[in-house]
């Protein structure tokens, strides 16, 4: 059995659970979710992936997390046992990701193992991508106002265009890992996708619609969407695969929303400054995409 630990907003337990079921169909072993630590978690809108999706794990209890990992299986002993020092008294099942990178040594763990970390990039389901998108299958019907708008999207050439802002912008910690997208960074990125495409029309995602309209001017028709929020936030993920192409920010909710459309023909760009501290992010983006 894998058993992997699910944490953070939407894009992320996205990847973490999509790392999982790539191990856990290539060792043709059971995947289990661990999602204990979203008790009193009150970022974002909690664990989302079985009211969202058609996903096929369940969630492990804690008594058959007890009898997987013994006495690491403690939220201390997890806490502690994530240090490098102390990777000799991890035994065998414990796996924390190692770097941001691709681990390319994944494909040799146990059949049962236990997944620690973030896993931020493709190359641990590119080998089931469909098996990943026919999981991520959003389970509920589109309201009739983002049913107008995928109607819209469908008879365009649309564009997605993403702006995080919301606690990237004001939480100092958030703000000092993640920094935000600039202004220089998406005219270049409009201007990129204004020339590879004819009559593009730009569908703008954001969590901060009026910073949107005030400092980012985009000549060519747009449509503003702000009414997706709180624990309906994941339509705008939603629409953004509807759409052609994609302008995303430095956001796995936003990297997500453009990898799920599945068109080969699709243009997707990318900010190559991913965190404010470098970082070897090469791993993150699949092929093909376009980073400024």
């Amino acid at each position: 059995m894998i058993i992997s630990n699910i944490l953070g907003g939407l894009g992320n337990q996205m990847f973490q659970y999509a790392a999982g079921r790539g191990l856990s169909l290539a060792k043709s072993v059971e995947l289990r979710l661990n999602t204990r630590d979203f008790t009193n978690y009150n970022l974002h809108n909690g664990f989302e992936l079985d009211r969202l999706f058609n996903i096929s794990a369940q969630t492990v209890t804690e008594e058959e997390l007890r009898r997987f990992l013994g006495w690491r299986s403690s939220r201390m002993a997890l806490r502690v046992l994530r240090h490098k020092q102390f990777s000799g008294i991890r035994g065998n099942r414990l796996i924390f990701e190692p770097s941001l990178s691709y681990w390319r040594q994944i494909m040799d763990a146990p059949e049962d193992c236990y997944l620690q970390g973030y896993w931020q990039t493709e190359k641990y389901f590119s080998h089931i991508a469909p098996i990943i998108r026919a999981d991520f299958s959003f389970k509920e019907r589109l309201s009739a106002q983002n049913l107008e708008l995928a109607e819209k999207i469908n008879l365009s050439n649309a564009v997605s265009l993403h702006v995080r802002r919301g606690d990237y912008a004001i939480n100092p910690a958030t703000l000092a890992t993640h920094g935000l997208c600039s202004l220089d960074y998406y005219r270049q990125a409009i201007n990129y996708i204004t020339v590879q495409t004819e009559q593009p029309e730009f569908f703008i995602f954001s969590d901060d619609i009026p910073w949107v309209r005030k400092n980012l001017k985009i000549k060519f028709r747009c449509h503003y969407i702000e009414h997706n929020r709180g624990c309906e936030s994941y339509n705008d993920m939603r629409l953004t695969s509807l759409c052609n192409h994609h302008i995303i920010a430095n956001s796995s909710f936003s990297w997500w929303g453009a990898w799920l459309n599945p068109s080969a023909e699709k243009i997707v760009v990318a900010p190559k400054k991913w965190f404010v501290q470098e970082a070897n992010i090469s791993d993150l983006f699949p092929q093909g995409w376009v980073t400024l």
